[in-house]
This record gives structure tokens, C-alpha cells and sequence, in this order.
């Protein structure tokens, strides 16, 4: 059996989240191992990087698959996109070790919320970013942010659902900057809770729109009680950007996305 890592991206906002579920409804990772299974000819399982919910979108998930079938990246490639819907797409696809592993070799995750903060509601896009109408000061929300870099006990920011046995994670990067009407959230950590980023941005455009002080984030974080913590923001703006593995493994790299916004955040 050949392992192969593959990179997708998809618009989550029609489907039940990545993980396949029992009840036949359309997930992420169901599209992805039928398409795969028609080329390879046989059943093909996948494992990803980092399950995303219901309406979150990915840029540069990571995925694993074991095969027997020998195709060659151009069949991998071309011929799961023929089998996939629009709003799903493979970037790329190479063989790879059999001890890589998509989410136990991944070192750091990278997502990106995006906010269009503007007192018009935005007809394009109305799944691609969040809206809100209050004005947000992309200051105080960076601010803010400095709170929760490093290495914190999250149960504060994540879902009363989360299943993780440890809330505790560390955050490398929090950062917020405006482009225009776009605010962009770039927060990058060894794993994520379930929720945690919506529920931080919850905060962050809290703060940011003056409802609160910078210094509530560090509240929140403190109380260890989700109760005492914001909105968790929805799902719409949030991609999945990056994943981080040790060098040995050569992935190919590609432009942080979304597409939309890459080149705005060169600049």
C-alpha cells in the first residue's frame, strides 16, 4: 500500500462539516473519499489535518490516503476533480512515507477569520466572510489578542460540546489587520478546541465595536468557564489556511488563501 498527502480546498457553507456522518448527510469528507474511490477503483479512506464544522471553508487542508492503485498525480489530481463538486477541489497530490500522518505529524494549524465590517450587508460573498455593521477598531482587538498567545488553559473559549480530554493549547500567532472593510483574524496554534476560534472572535469584535475593555479577554480566559466567555461568532469567514509539518516531509507549499484575500495581506 502507497500513502499519498493531498491539499484541499472547499466552500464548507452547503455541507455538514468535514466529518462523514452516519445519516447520509453531505460532508466534506464523504465527497472526498467517493471521488477518490472511483479513481482509485477501490474503497479510499481519508484523514485530514483538522476536522472543520458545518459552514467553515479550507484553503490548504491536509489529507492522507493509502492505496494500491498506481495512478500517476495528474490521474490523482484531474480525476477526483471530475468527481467532486464545484465546491470542492484537490490541489495537489504526492506519495509520501507511511509515517506521515496528516494530523498526528502536524506541528501547527493556521486559520483565518475574516470580518466585513461595513453598515451595508455584502451581497457577494454573504458565505465567504462574516458581516458586521458596527465599526470595529482593529486595535483594540489586536490588543486584546496579546492575552491569549502562548500556552493557556482554552476551556473558556471552546464549545460545552468539545470532547477534548485537554483544554490547554498554545497560541504562536494572534494577529488582526484591516484592509479596507476586511478585518482578518490570523491566529495560528499547535491544535485548536472545538469552537475556539469563533468563540475568540466572539470576543475579539466585542471588544473591537467597544462593548467591552481589551483586558475582558484575559478575563474570560482566566475564569475557565465558557459561560463567562461571548457569542462564538459563525461559521461564515472562517478557512482553514495552513498546516505546518516537520521539513522532512517536502510538502509543497501553496499561497495562504482565501483567494480573495492573498493579495491583500502581500501588500
Amino acid at each position: 500500500m502507497q500513502r499519498y498527502v493531498a491539499s484541499i480546498q472547499y466552500d464548507g457553507s452547503s455541507f455538514h462539516g468535514w466529518q462523514r456522518l452516519n445519516a447520509g448527510l453531505a460532508t466534506i469528507q464523504a465527497e472526498i473519499e467517493k471521488a477518490l474511490s472511483k479513481v482509485a477503483n477501490h474503497p479510499v479512506d481519508v484523514v485530514c489535518a483538522g476536522r472543520t464544522d458545518a459552514g467553515v471553508h479550507g484553503c490548504n487542508q491536509i489529507i492522507h490516503f493509502d492505496t494500491n492503485a498506481e495512478r500517476t498525480m495528474r490521474s490523482w489530481i484531474y480525476g477526483a476533480n471530475a468527481n467532486l463538486p464545484n465546491a470542492i477541489s484537490v490541489n495537489w497530490v504526492v506519495p509520501i512515507d507511511n509515517d506521515f500522518h496528516a494530523r498526528f505529524s502536524a506541528q501547527c494549524r493556521h486559520y483565518r477569520y475574516i470580518i466585513y465590517n461595513h453598515k451595508i450587508r455584502p451581497s457577494h460573498l454573504s458565505k465567504g466572510v462574516t458581516w458586521t455593521h458596527r465599526p470595529l477598531d482593529e486595535k483594540r482587538m489586536q490588543q486584546a489578542a496579546a492575552y491569549l498567545i502562548g500556552k493557556h488553559n482554552f476551556t473558556s473559549y471552546r464549545s460545552v460540546q468539545c470532547q477534548a480530554k485537554n483544554p490547554v493549547r498554545t497560541i504562536v500567532k494572534l494577529d488582526i489587520s484591516r484592509h479596507g472593510y476586511l478585518i482578518v483574524i490570523d491566529i495560528q496554534a499547535n491544535a485548536f478546541l472545538h469552537h475556539m476560534v469563533r468563540n475568540i472572535a466572539g470576543v475579539l469584535m466585542a471588544i473591537g465595536c467597544g462593548k467591552r475593555e481589551p483586558e475582558w479577554a484575559k478575563a474570560v480566559l482566566d475564569a475557565h468557564d465558557r459561560k463567562k466567555g461571548g457569542v462564538t461568532a459563525a461559521p461564515w469567514g472562517l478557512y482553514f489556511v495552513d498546516v505546518r509539518y516537520p521539513e522532512k516531509f517536502d510538502l509543497p507549499t501553496i499561497a495562504l488563501g482565501p483567494y480573495f484575500i492573498t493579495p491583500l495581506m502581500s501588500q
